[in-house]
């Protein structure tokens, strides 16, 4: 690990970031350019003071996850996080490995769409690597807590929350997809431990994994899905899903937007207040914290 050179590094990719570059606001004059320490500590989902030790160069060695959180919240390049890791001492994961990085022009969509629309970012096998505060008013918060319990497809197959959530849905038809969707992005990874320990998971805990997975069917993401979703502030959410698939990095961008002809738009309009307010009270918790 060399700490200077990580200090520095990290401080020069905060000082190139403004607010507006990463869904916050900006407002007011600044001292210095770029990011504020707490900001990027919030958006790495960290303490102000662990990060500033590490910029300053007299903090602990990073774990793999707390890299990767900071190569999201700075929207590093695959390249600049494979240096961050390198100059943290760290093996830096392959592209296709599930990390806490998130690829950077998906981050840009995911935080212009931020104010209005509910978003997440997944890598091929279904965890969740990014979310914006809409979305975690959706669908509850699923990036950032590593392992099966942040993949979407562990909660679709295991968590009775989701299946009240989409019960309203062809439940079957879906988690079809969703099968033949991962039974592809195994194949394109050959033998890879991840995907492989996935789908043990998967296959040991839900008899429906089982008989879908039998099927042997493969397919594509799909770009365009209804979906309803039951809420339980705001109500039934009428929505159409899109995916918008990134080809550097393989990972997917999910945005929920109203069906025409439904209420489901206004009731979107009410989850963005709850997102801010989740928003608001995160960030008055990250300022006690520090």
């Amino acid at each position: 690990m060399d700490r200077q050179q990580l200090g520095e590094f990290l401080r020069s990719r905060r000082e190139r970031l403004r607010p507006e570059d990463v869904g916050l606001i900006g407002g007011g004059r600044r001292r210095t350019p770029g990011l504020r320490r707490d900001e990027v500590a919030l958006l790495a989902n960290m303490s102000t003071d662990y990060y500033e030790r590490i910029e300053q160069g007299r903090g602990p060695q990073p774990s793999e996850a707390m890299l990767g959180g900071i190569a999201r919240a700075l929207r590093l390049t695959l390249e600049e996080r494979d240096h961050l890791y390198l100059l943290g001492g760290r093996q830096a994961p392959p592209a296709h490995v599930p990390s806490s990085w998130a690829d950077p022009g998906l981050m840009t969509i995911l935080d212009a769409l931020a104010p209005t629309v509910p978003a997440l970012i997944t890598g091929e096998l279904s965890a969740v690597v990014a979310q914006n505060t809409m979305n975690v008013a959706l669908l509850g918060p699923l990036a950032d807590r590593g392992g099966q319990e942040g993949n979407f497809l562990w909660h679709w197959f295991t968590d009775p929350a989701y299946s009240v959530l989409y019960a309203e849905n062809d439940r079957r038809a879906l988690g079809r997809t969703y099968v033949a969707e991962l039974r592809a992005g195994t194949a394109r990874r050959q033998g890879d431990r991840a995907a492989l320990a996935l789908v043990d998971r998967l296959l040991a805990a839900s008899e429906e994994f089982r008989e879908l997975w039998a099927l042997q069917e493969v397919a594509a993401a799909n770009r365009s899905t209804r979906k309803v979703l039951q809420h339980p502030v705001v109500g039934r959410l009428d929505c159409l899903c899109d995916v918008v698939v990134s080809p550097p990095s393989g990972q997917r961008l999910v945005l929920f937007r109203g069906s025409p002809g439904t209420d489901a738009a206004e009731k979107l309009a009410l989850l963005s207040v709850i997102g801010s307010q989740d928003l608001a009270a995160e960030a008055s918790r990250a300022q006690q914290g520090s």
